[in-house]
């Protein structure tokens, strides 16, 4: 028997950046090198990144990736690596993934399946390639075997499932079988999602069992391109069940997962597949193998995971985000309520867990593109650079509000502005009203008839002040709206929708508030609870921009957020028509009669059909669960449309019967 080392390592690669991916792959194949691997698994399409959208399809895209592929074999020395890229073969672009031995392409795997759904457009760029087909191509001037091919080195015979691969019914590793491979590499580029990664391991340990093979899975990590967080998965799994797998959502560039196997060589392969399997007279040399594993006591054991993947996935997201934008910080309009809460603390968060994971001057350098980083001696002086946080009050806005905003602030280390835009606007109601009676506008407005004009107008108010910000501070503005305004339209165009980021509008109201209770009483695993947002939580959510004897709150003006939160899910998720919606969710909410329940979902899609136009122009959002509603990347609705005006009628007519 032989024994080597198996490893598969997560990159946090960017989409475009030929030198900084390469220089990535470098430096994990030199960290594999010293931990004894021999057979190195490498994330799907790391070369190019994963996020190229239309780009794959540029030439110059495709050559230059070439070219780097080409730099690159000279670091593989006395290894196997896997290496994925975008490539054309017989005039048809592909997803590759080269299998690069001791420097020489040994061979390269076409991926089969392609993902199309959800945040998938693969089916737009590459063709999936027939199964069993096996050519051979010309690449730097040496003949290169390309296809549906395993190999073997020694007593190691390496197959490939190439993500989506391993996720259909009948999985590539099920036609390996015939070839014996006791090796599988899945190079991968699986986006986050709570609670996804539980079905992921899954596919991954039941591959390793039904095709008794070590099973070595390399997922991208980070934010590759803006709106898909990648969690990083390194995993390896054995026939036994067992698993290696470091924590997921790592601030480092790279995470890597060893396993030290013995092999001994299996029989010939059986059948007509017997010419895909391509030998190499060169093996790797045994050595000793530093084998890996995840913490004892990690986060990823903590009672409340979606909580916790939720705060690390966004921290990651944002942290990425900032630096690869070359943004020289954060800015947020912190109303005292909820939503800008939790932005103005997750910015907090991904300073600081960026910290405790790769140490302060790390941090420092990374973002030393910013002026006067270097001054900060601490992530707190730090923080407080980066991140600013402004409230701006017009005369319907509390000093409660206020006192939560500054409390909050305060908490999460950011430096505090008050603005107050009363008189601004009430310049911005004159100058219309005065001016208006041509175009047959009012000469004064009242709260009676301009509801909706007064409330928008201190919304969109709001919105130079905290732009000039960000402006001369370079920094980030985001936008602070979530899911559940987003599907029905509760937020002001160039109003409070204004940044180039949305990082919780992928998620909803109910969720959000949940997980702001955890982050207060509880916390995160080693960063501990934040007693700053107490004051938030205590509010019940309001707009507040209607005088105060209006009494104004969300879901006085909507729904209950749990009940607009469970009608989208049944028609987005579920895709329920309004009818039955309404009999599911009457069973779920029995307090509410279906007068009542019949009249809130007909809100839903009077408001859900108005909005569209809303969805389309929200600033890029993180995508955190499977219930997106962005049009550019999940959920896709037309702009203009019926209203649902025949499935409402038949809604009523469903409300007008008696309940069985």
């Amino acid at each position: 028997m032989t024994v080597y080392g198996i490893g598969a390592c997560a990159l946090n690669q960017t989409a475009l950046d030929w030198d900084g991916n390469a220089a990535n792959i470098r430096a994990a194949i030199t960290e594999a090198r010293q931990a004894g691997v021999s057979f190195l698994c490498l994330p799907e399409l790391a070369i190019s990144g994963y996020g190229c959208e239309d780009a794959f399809w540029s030439p110059a895209v495709q050559a230059t990736a070439l070219e780097v592929l080409k730099e690159l074999l000279p670091e593989t020395k006395g290894l196997v690596v896997a290496i994925g890229l975008p490539l054309v073969i017989e005039n048809t672009l592909f997803n590759s993934c080269a299998l690069v031995a001791n420097g020489e392409i040994a061979g390269i795997v076409l991926k089969r399946h392609l993902a199309g759904d959800g945040v998938y457009y693969e089916p737009r760029w590459f063709k999936p390639w027939p199964a069993g087909k096996r050519v051979e191509i010309s690449l730097y001037g040496k003949k290169i075997v390309a296809g549906d091919y395993s190999f073997q080195f020694g007593p190691v015979r390496l197959g490939f499932e190439i993500c989506e691969d391993a996720w259909v019914s009948h999985r590539r590793g099920e036609d390996l079988v015939p070839d014996r491979v006791n090796v599988i590499f899945n190079p991968s580029a699986s986006h986050f999602a709570i609670g996804k990664e539980v079905q992921r391991r899954s596919l991954i340990v039941d591959g390793a069992k039904r095709f008794g093979v070590t099973y070595a899975y390399a997922n991208l990590l980070g934010n590759d391109a803006g709106r898909l967080i990648f969690d990083g998965n390194a995993l390896i799994a054995q026939p036994d069940g067992s698993v290696v797998c470091p924590d997921r959502l790592s601030f480092k560039g790279r995470m890597l997962a060893v396993v030290s196997k013995s092999f001994e060589a299996k029989g010939s392969p059986a059948g007509e597949r017997t010419e895909s399997v391509v030998s190499s007279s060169w093996q790797p040399t045994e050595v000793e193998v530093v084998s890996s594993g995840p913490r004892k006591h990690s986060w990823e054991q903590a009672k409340d995971l979606h909580a916790e993947e939720f705060g690390r996935a966004v921290a990651l997201g944002l942290y990425d985000y900032l630096r690869k934008s070359r943004s020289q910080g954060f800015a947020v309009s912190l109303s005292g309520g909820a939503d800008s809460a939790a932005v103005s603390y997750l910015c907090w968060l991904a300073l600081h867990l960026a910290t405790e994971e790769l140490g302060f001057s790390r941090v420092q350098a990374e973002l030393s593109y910013i002026p006067k980083v270097s001054e900060a001696t601490s992530v707190s002086q730090l923080t407080a650079r980066l991140l600013t946080c402004v409230y701006q009050r017009t005369k319907n806005s509390s000093l409660t509000t206020y006192e939560a905003a500054r409390q909050v602030a305060r908490g999460v280390e950011a430096t505090f502005l008050t603005f107050d835009i009363e008189d601004l606007v009430q310049g911005y109601c004159d100058l219309v009203t005065s001016a208006g009676a041509a175009a047959e506008i009012p000469s004064s407005l009242n709260w009676k008839e301009h509801d909706l004009e007064l409330q928008n107008i201190q919304c969109r108010t709001r919105a130079p002040g905290i732009w000039l910000v960000a402006n001369l501070k370079r920094a980030l503005l985001l936008a602070t709206s979530n899911r559940s305004e987003a599907a029905v339209g509760y937020t002001t165009m160039d109003g409070d929708t204004c940044g180039g980021l949305s990082p919780i509008a992928g998620i909803d109201k109910p969720f959000l508030r949940r997980w702001l209770s955890f982050v207060e009483t509880t916390g995160l695993f080693e960063v501990g609870p934040c007693a700053a947002l107490h004051a938030v939580n205590q509010l019940r959510p309001t707009a507040e921009l209607r005088p105060e004897e209006f009494a104004q709150s969300d879901e006085s003006d909507l729904m209950p957020y749990d009940i607009l939160d469970a009608i989208e899910g049944d028609y987005v998720s579920k895709r329920l028509s309004p009818r039955e919606i309404l009999l599911d969710i009457e069973s779920r909410f029995p307090n509410f009669d279906r007068q009542t329940l019949g009249g809130w979902i007909e809100r839903f899609f009077n408001l859900w059909c108005r909005n569209q136009w809303k969805r389309e122009r929200y600033a890029p959002s993180f995508h955190v669960d499977d219930e997106s509603l962005d049009p550019k990347s999940w959920y896709r609705f037309p702009i203009l449309s019926g209203g649902l005006a025949r499935e409402l009628r038949e809604l009523r007519a469903e409300i007008a019967k008696t309940k069985p």
